[in-house]
Order: C-alpha cells, then sequence, then structure tokens
C-alpha cells in the first residue's frame, strides 16, 4: 500500500511538473509574440534571467489561481451568470499581473489587456495539459473527475450500494430524427446502447443485437407538445390545465408562459398541490436546466426558482459556480460560444443565399442566443451532471435545450441540426464515462419531451398572421403588416434569467384593453388560442356565433386550419372543421371528423384539453399535410411544436434493459403523466430511497384522462 501511495504521490509531482513547463514556456511565447507583455528588464537579460521569471511567473499564477479563484468566483455569484463568464477573463488577468509583481526579479509586466489574454491562454494550455495527461492515468483521470464534485458530500453518509440513475432530456428531438441520426452515423453512442439497430421492443425483439444495453421506444404527447406540459407532467406527476405554452387566465386576467419564471413557479405550485406530492426527485435529487425542480434538494439553472431570493439549498444559478470556478472552463467556453456565433451567421447567410424555403428571420440576437443555448447551457449543465453522478446522488434530471432551439429556426431536419445531435452525442458519451467512475453504478436513461414538425410558417403561407384572420372574422380593422409573434424557445428565457431581465410576455403586439371587440389571439406553435377578456366565463359557440356570425366559420373554412375545439351549450364541446363540419366530443370515436388526420388518440387529447379550467374560448389548430407530416406553425419558427401534428407528438424513451420495459404487453405510452408513473417505476425498481410507493394505478383509466 505504501508503494502505491509513493508512486501516485511521484506520478502527480511529474504531471505538475510537466504542467509548469509547459506554462512557463507558453509564457515565454507570448512574451516574444505580444509587443505589450515582456520578462525582461529594458536593458536586455540573459536568456537564463528570462527563462527563470518566466517559470516563476508561471508557477505564482498557478498557485493563485488555485488558492484564490474558487473564492473570488464565490464572491462574485451575486452577479448575473452571463456578466459572470465575461468578469472571468478581466479576474483571470488580474491573477496574472499580481504574479507579475510578485515575480522576485521585478522585471516583468503587462498591460492590463495583454494580461487578459496571457492569462486566458495560459489557463487554456494549462488545462489542456493537465488533462492529457491524467488520461493516460486512470487513478488521476478519477481524481480530476472527483473534483467537479459537489463538496456539501464531504463528511456525509456512504454513498449506497444501490443504482442511482441520470435522466437526461434531449429538448425536441423526436423518436424519428433520433433513429435517423443514429443510422446516419451522428450519434455513435446512442447507436453503441441501441446495439447499432435501433427497434422498438428491446431485448429478444427481431434485429435487436445482444450486445445492446438499451431499448428505444416512442410515446405520444398530450395535445400541448411542448416543454411547458410535458415537464411539468414527467417530473410533478399533473400537467392538468396546462392547454399550451402560453394562455389567457379570465379569472386572473394574466398570460400564463410556461418560460416566464413567475409563471413556471406557479404551474410547479399547482402540480404539487394537485398531486400532494414533491415531485420525481423529491428525495436525494438534482434538477439541472429545467423549466421546474421536479422537488429535487439540489437546483441549478431551473427557472421556476429563478425569481426566489437564493438560499443554500436553492440556487438557481449555483451551476454557474460550479463550472466557472474553473478558470479554465471559461476559456473554453468562451471560444466555443463565439465559434457557434460565427457558425450560426455563416450558415443562416448560405441559406439565404441559396433561396432555401422555408425560411425565417435569424437576425438580431438570435446567433448569441443559439450559441448559449448550445454551448454555454450544455457545457453548465453537463458539468452539474458530472458533479451529481460523482458526488453519488439518487436520481438527476437534466435538460439539454440545444437541438430545440436550432431546429426552430433551421428546421429538424438538415446540416444544421445533424451537427448539434452530433455535440449531444458526445456529452452522452462524457457522462457514461463519468458513470464509470462514480462512486455508485448508474443507470443512464435518455428521453424527449416532445419532437418538432417541418413546415412553413402561417404568416409566410397566407401572408397574414392568425391574429389577423381573427380580427378580419370578427369585422376589426386589420393591419397591412403582420406583426411576428413571440418565439417559445426555451434558451430565450434561459438567457434572460441568466442575466436576470424579466421574460416579458404580449399578447400578440397589444395588452388585453378589456373592450368588447378586443379578443387576444396567443400561438404557441402550430396551436392557437383566442380569449374574449370581456366575458368572465368560457364563451360557448352559441355566445361566439351571437357576438361575431362570421369569426367561427371564418377559421374553421381556412385552407390552414385543422379544427377548431370550442363549448356548446348544447353538446358540451364540439370539434369545427371545413364545410360546416361540427362533430361532439362524445361522438368522435365513431366520426371523428376533421381530427382523422391527426391519428389515432387525437380525440382523447382533445376531450382531456375541453376538460381544463383554462382552457381558451376557441383552440386552434394548424393544418397538417400527411404526406410529409408538415404544419403550418402559427410563430416564426419553420420547426414547430405546441399542437397535434406530424412528428412533434411523438418524442422517445431510450431506457437500460436492465429496466422494466415502459409499457405493459406492447401497449403505447400515452401522456406525460403517464411516463412520470415509468419513470418512478424504474426509480422503485433501483431500490433506491427516491420515491415512495404509489397507490394509483399506473395506467389510468381512458375516460379518467378524458375528464
Amino acid at each position: 500500500m505504501r508503494g502505491v501511495r509513493w508512486r501516485r504521490a511521484v506520478s502527480q509531482a511529474g504531471r505538475s511538473v510537466t504542467v509548469w513547463a509547459v506554462s512557463t514556456l507558453t509564457m515565454l511565447v507570448l512574451a516574444g509574440i505580444l509587443p505589450d507583455f515582456r520578462l525582461q528588464s529594458p536593458d536586455g537579460d540573459s536568456a537564463t534571467t528570462v527563462a527563470m521569471t518566466a517559470a516563476v511567473g508561471a508557477g505564482v499564477f498557478g498557485v493563485l489561481s488555485a488558492l484564490a479563484w474558487p473564492l473570488l468566483v464565490r464572491l462574485l455569484l451575486l452577479v448575473p451568470a452571463l456578466v459572470l463568464g465575461l468578469l472571468v477573463f478581466f479576474l483571470n488577468g488580474s491573477l496574472l499581473l499580481l504574479a507579475l509583481r510578485l515575480n522576485p526579479s521585478g522585471q516583468s509586466e503587462a498591460a492590463p489587456e495583454t494580461a487578459v489574454i496571457v492569462a486566458a491562454v495560459m489557463s487554456a494550455v494549462a488545462s489542456a495539459t493537465g488533462a492529457a495527461l491524467a488520461v493516460r492515468d486512470d487513478d488521476a483521470y478519477r481524481r480530476r473527475l472527483y473534483r467537479l464534485a459537489d463538496r456539501r458530500r464531504r463528511g456525509g453518509p456512504a454513498c449506497p450500494a444501490t443504482h442511482g440513475t441520470v435522466f437526461l432530456q434531449l429538448d425536441g428531438v423526436g423518436h424519428d430524427v433520433l433513429v435517423a441520426a443514429v443510422r446516419k452515423g451522428l450519434m455513435p453512442t446512442v447507436a453503441q446502447w441501441l446495439g447499432d439497430a435501433p427497434a422498438e421492443g428491446g431485448a429478444g425483439a427481431p434485429g435487436s443485437p445482444p450486445r445492446a444495453t438499451h431499448r428505444l421506444t416512442h410515446w405520444r404527447t398530450d395535445w400541448s407538445s411542448q416543454t411547458g406540459a410535458s415537464q411539468l407532467g414527467i417530473l410533478h406527476g399533473s400537467n392538468h390545465d396546462v392547454p399550451a405554452f402560453r394562455w389567457y387566465e379570465k379569472d386572473t386576467g394574466e398570460v400564463m408562459v410556461c418560460n416566464r419564471p413567475t409563471s413556471a413557479a406557479e404551474l410547479q405550485r399547482r402540480a404539487v398541490e394537485r398531486t400532494g406530492d414533491g415531485g420525481l426527485l423529491s428525495a436525494d435529487g438534482a434538477s439541472r436546466g429545467n423549466l421546474f425542480g421536479g422537488g429535487a434538494d439540489e437546483q441549478a439553472l431551473v427557472l421556476s426558482i429563478a425569481t426566489r431570493r437564493r438560499s443554500r439549498e436553492t440556487r438557481s444559478r449555483a451551476g454557474y459556480f460550479a463550472y466557472f470556478s474553473d478558470p479554465a472552463n471559461a476559456v473554453r467556453t468562451a471560444l466555443s460560444f463565439v465559434a457557434e456565433v460565427v457558425r450560426e451567421i455563416g450558415q443562416s447567410t448560405r441559406a439565404r443565399l441559396r433561396g432555401d424555403r422555408p425560411r425565417v428571420g435569424r437576425g438580431g440576437l438570435y446567433p448569441v442566443v443559439r450559441a448559449f443555448a448550445t454551448v454555454v447551457e450544455r457545457d453548465v449543465v453537463v458539468a452539474a451532471v458530472m458533479g451529481d453522478m460523482l458526488a453519488g446522488r439518487s436520481a438527476v434530471y437534466a435538460d439539454l435545450v440545444a437541438y430545440d432551439e436550432v431546429a426552430h429556426h433551421s428546421g429538424p431536419l438538415g446540416r444544421d441540426t445533424e451537427q448539434v445531435l452530433g455535440r449531444l452525442d458526445r456529452a452522452l458519451a462524457l457522462i457514461e464515462t463519468v458513470a464509470e467512475h462514480a462512486p455508485r453504478p448508474y443507470r443512464i436513461v435518455v428521453l424527449s419531451d416532445h419532437g418538432q414538425s417541418p413546415g412553413e410558417t402561417f404568416r409566410a403561407r397566407y401572408g397574414l398572421t392568425l391574429g389577423d384572420l381573427v380580427r378580419a372574422g370578427c369585422g376589426l380593422p386589420v393591419p397591412r403588416r403582420a406583426e411576428r409573434t413571440h418565439s417559445g424557445a426555451e434558451a430565450r428565457a434561459a438567457v434572460r434569467a441568466a442575466l436576470r431581465r424579466p421574460v416579458e410576455e404580449t399578447t400578440g403586439g397589444r395588452e388585453p384593453s378589456g373592450r368588447r371587440s378586443e379578443p387576444i389571439v396567443l400561438a404557441s406553435g402550430n396551436l392557437g388560442l383566442i380569449s374574449f377578456p370581456d366575458v368572465a366565463h368560457r364563451m360557448s359557440k352559441e355566445e361566439i356565433d351571437a357576438r361575431h356570425p362570421a369569426l367561427l366559420s371564418t377559421l374553421a373554412n381556412h385552407p390552414g386550419v385543422g379544427f377548431l375545439l370550442v363549448r356548446s351549450e348544447e353538446h358540451g364541446g364540439v370539434v369545427l372543421g371545413a364545410y360546416g363540419a361540427q362533430i361532439p366530443l362524445d361522438r368522435l370515436d365513431e366520426d371523428p371528423g376533421p381530427l382523422a388526420a391527426f391519428g389515432a388518440g387525437a380525440a382523447d387529447a382533445v376531450r382531456r384539453t375541453h376538460g381544463f379550467p383554462h382552457t381558451a374560448d376557441i383552440m386552434v389548430n394548424s393544418c397538417l399535410e400527411p404526406a410529409d407530416g408538415e404544419v403550418l406553425a402559427f410563430e416564426e419558427q419553420i420547426g414547430s411544436h405546441g399542437g397535434l401534428g406530424g412528428a412533434q407528438a411523438r418524442p422517445f424513451l431510450m431506457s437500460p434493459l436492465a429496466l422494466s420495459a415502459p409499457a405493459r404487453d406492447g401497449a403505447e405510452l400515452v401522456g406525460a403523466e403517464h411516463v412520470h408513473r415509468v419513470l418512478r417505476r424504474w426509480l422503485r425498481e433501483s431500490e433506491g430511497p427516491q420515491v415512495p410507493l404509489e397507490t394509483a394505478p399506473e395506467e389510468p383509466a381512458q375516460e379518467e384522462r378524458a375528464a
């Protein structure tokens, strides 16, 4: 044992000396390149003196970074997260200036702006050198990974030997998109887990090689096929009364938006109140990068707590500290961030020059938002998950929003999104590697919250927005130029939360005026919601016809509209379609009418939403082109989700074969609440203390879901 410790100490010393030597050489090279950075006196010094000055400067800088850097970043945790990322470079430069001042030779100096550059390069080189050396030594690599773990575990109880579970949500990646990416060789890690042959049914299914470790299946979303509804149902077991991504509540006069921190907090509160349970992660869990906390003790980058006063227990941006406490991370992420901005500008320029269709605007701040989603959010969340695993947490749920953000603007299929899928696969590979060094075994479950359906926008196809069409049907003046609706992308709100800026929403460019003739029109992908704020209750078809005789027929007969849902005094609820189609909800199974094109389960989804207290006066779903699965988004997105139609309602669930099959007897998983019950069952199978046993049956009765 003593010999092993001796060899380990010698090996560690050798790596430290190597990193020091490389840092010294880097400082010498930078001194020769940069005019405002010198390591010798104006009269000149011998090569030995210059080398010693560089060696001492590199050593002092390394010691200062190791000792002072975590303390400095902790003091700056009150600073908005993205500002902290920028301050990293200036603080790093300050440490270098201090190291030069402490150098006994007294000959070295640098301009402040040059010091920032030198410190950034040296941090990156030292980190890369240390990582390259550690990879050759499994023990060293393991110790390096352990430094990412949450130190709160020290002094706590021993880590249990039971399996922990990591749930990784690839936001917006549909089942068919994942299968296609695997077959194209874009996601080798996923291909290895599936045995290079993704097939429904898992182990023993035809075409499923014995070396597969995971099974792949699909599930069907609710009518509201978006992250707010799906993740609330998955994490908290209830997405009741979430009719869309954004909707107007008449009793409070407020517009609820799933990616607004105040709305997310209220939706989480309602779900907990309805279920009487804290959530999927209520015991020894961690929630990373999500809209909701899931009852986790450890939460970082969680939108529902972004407006709370931080505490030791719940710090919405604590993940940024854990990541930026290493200055090399900031350097690496910053360079990748800039590269992603340049990549987006190049890709959008090529698409415009080629005249690609469909296409939406990708200027303004979008390149920055995309870079945040695909680089900053990914890096911070993955680092947080690694820390959770190395700390031995029982259950971790993390959301990676990169694909969803890019697919909204570039489309769900294409080279832009394929590159993102490849980078997500590398993140999965890194997490798998960390699992090998964790203090307990881990099972990795990968899933998505929804897919995305391609198609041009409603405005691009017809030259007007849904709001314009509603105003025309109400006999109101229609503006000559259609207004751009707000994007429902999750990353946009995450950027605002990181900057501590409120997420503001308007109702199609107009605040509710309360006047009798002004409807409120909101969009959630290809799902539209129309409300009349001056009527306290949900209006019936008869009331709407009496007020605006042409509105419902104008909407139902428009070629871009698939169907409408309205309340009926005679039938309770009806689905309206073109050519006067009017099907009561209780007759949809025998006569689906306009819902026939939307496939199995559409009638149940519509009936369930009809029973929500805050369903809009008129629910509008755009048309579907069954041949190619295209829909028309009411927002400015060429890859959309939020309603029925196409791949948006067909996400995936990929689970280890060691866990039981997601659905019994080959039944289809329907709804996010059903997925929640499956994930709870898997946590119980891991024999951990994460969740209590449930008394409710896992399979809800169909009439219960429709109620």
